[in-house]
């Protein structure tokens, strides 16, 4: 039902990413079926806790990935067809590995070492010796190989990246272009690198260029009209451009629109940030985030086990602990183990059992049934991912038994579906309250409110909200909301409060 206000306002956020997230790298096996790709034979490679990213392929059966252990990140390598048989190609105990190469016509890796100094240079590390060589006195922070002599490589300068071409042969260096992406590929049939130009990257534009080392040209291949990270290629000279849990398609040559190229269970591929394919064509690698869905469970499973570490450690430092809408408990790391710390020295036994878990974006909503000593409790968590922690956790508990708030606000959701302004109306207070999570107001008053909606469902004759899950705790409903609205569906989780037989405030979750 979050249509039904959905137009009232409209709340864009952004944010910088400051941290590691969590990660893991998957495989997939790259099929055509009918003309078209289709993944499938899914595996995480990794399988590790932190960090695990920027997978390449030695060759068709062998893939790089830098993995943390141990409190640093080293390259691993995996021989796809011996199954789990990894091997650590790199252990430097005052740096760390990431962004493993091939290098062309020798048995010798490249990948940026970052060490505890700070200094950060590109190394080669022999296959068969173990012994690491610095290739280059620049500040490299991604590469990609044209030939055994020739990089090209963005190097950091200032608060930016610029893209320089590295011939080893004559140790000659070239700047081509400043502020440019991570993502640099050979381009498939071509003698040309591509990469984004992020000049515009402020203005939601990214460019998508190639360059030619020889001659150090380049030409503007496609256009994007939002800001675009990472991308590859397919041998079919198809490219690749991830979107959260989803990639999208593009053929320059062959088409003119955006297709799907495959759209994964958001509770297991969450957030895609690096895409790597096989020289065959064959095999597919992609890095994710580890979804709040995971994080969630993780932490369920800490407290019920009653390890405190691994409890802990599902949170962010300066994890907020509220109670709804926004009243702090406490705040940080410190304060939470402190808690918990004397609510296990003070508890025999204690458990949580999740009834029903209601996940959007960022976001997971759990109903719980809580168990301490014998006495039994009913409680919502709503659990913020950050980064691959949870960085706030907001408390709803069975405060205020309201025995007709479902009725109520299962009244609002036949009227909204029948388009009927008065009934939908009926059910709300004349000071309704409408909030963005957790305390943001963005409209009152019933009055505007069924000016708005009159009009609405004059207009939209294929209206209808479907519930694919309700919460009922004291005075609140929570429900996750499918929305039909001139053809298109819309997701989102609304939190109703009802006093008095109407409906006084709604909380969206978006």
């Amino acid at each position: 039902m979050i249509v039904r206000l959905l137009f009232l306002a409209c709340l864009v956020c952004s944010g910088k990413v400051v941290a590691q997230a969590s990660t893991e790298v998957y495989l997939f096996d790259l099929e055509m079926a009918d003309g078209k790709p289709m993944l499938t034979n899914p595996k995480n490679i990794s399988n590790n806790d932190g960090y695990d990213n920027q997978p390449s392929f030695w060759d068709d059966d062998t893939v790089l990935f830098a993995s943390t252990r141990a409190d640093q990140t080293d390259i691993r390598r995996l021989n796809i067809n011996e199954g789990s048989t990894y091997k650590w190609l790199t252990n430097t105990p005052t740096g760390s590995e990431y962004s493993p190469l091939r290098i062309p016509g020798k048995n010798a890796v490249s990948a940026i070492r970052l060490d505890l100094d700070g200094l950060q240079r590109l190394y080669k590390y022999d296959l068969k010796t173990g012994a690491s060589t610095p290739l280059s006195d620049l500040k490299i922070g991604y590469h990609v190989w044209f030939n055994k002599d020739i990089l090209v490589a963005t190097v950091l300068v200032e608060n930016r990246m610029d893209l320089v071409i590295i011939n080893f042969k004559d140790n000659s260096t070239r700047t081509v272009q400043k502020n440019v992406g991570r993502s640099l590929h050979k381009i498939p049939g071509e003698n040309l690198i591509s990469y984004l130009d992020k000049t515009h990257y402020e203005d939601e534009k990214t460019v998508l260029k190639s360059l030619d080392p020889i001659t150090a040209e380049t030409e503007i291949i496609l256009n994007f009209l939002s800001k675009v990270d990472d991308m590859t290629w397919l041998p079919n000279g198809s490219l690749l451009v991830p979107n959260n849990n989803k990639i999208a398609m593009y053929n320059p040559e062959q088409t003119n629109k955006w297709q799907d190229f495959h759209v994964f269970d958001q509770a297991q591929v969450f957030k895609i940030s690096r895409m790597a394919v096989s020289p065959n064509g064959k095999r597919f690698a992609l890095v994710t985030e580890v979804s709040p869905t995971q994080i969630a469970e993780l932490q369920v499973e800490g407290f019920n086990s009653r390890d405190l570490d691994a409890f802990i450690a599902c949170f962010a430092e300066g994890i907020t602990v509220k109670r709804f809408p926004s009243s702090l408990m406490y705040q940080g790391k410190n304060a939470m183990l402190e808690n918990y710390e004397r609510f296990f020295a003070n508890t025999k036994n204690s458990s949580v059992e999740v009834i029903k878990r209601i996940s959007i974006a960022n976001k997971i909503i759990d109903e719980e049934k809580t168990f301490v000593d014998g006495n039994e409790g009913h409680q919502v968590a709503i659990y913020e991912v950050k980064n691959g922690l949870i960085s706030s956790m907001t408390f709803i508990f069975s405060e205020q038994v309201i025995s007709d708030a479902e009725t109520v606000v299962q009244q609002q959701l036949d009227a909204y579906n029948a388009r009927d302004i008065d009934a939908f109306m009926e059910t709300y207070a004349e000071n309704i309250q409408l909030f963005n999570f957790p305390n943001q107001l963005i409209a009152q008053g019933k009055g505007p409110m069924e000016a708005q909606y009159k009009g609405f469902f004059e207009s939209t004759p294929d209206l209808h909200c479907e519930i694919k899950n309700r919460i009922v705790i004291g005075n609140k409903v929570i429900d996750e909301e499918y929305v039909t609205v001139n053809g298109t569906q819309i997701s989102a989780v609304a939190i109703y409060e009802v006093e008095n037989g109407k409906i006084v405030k709604v909380t969206f979750l978006r």
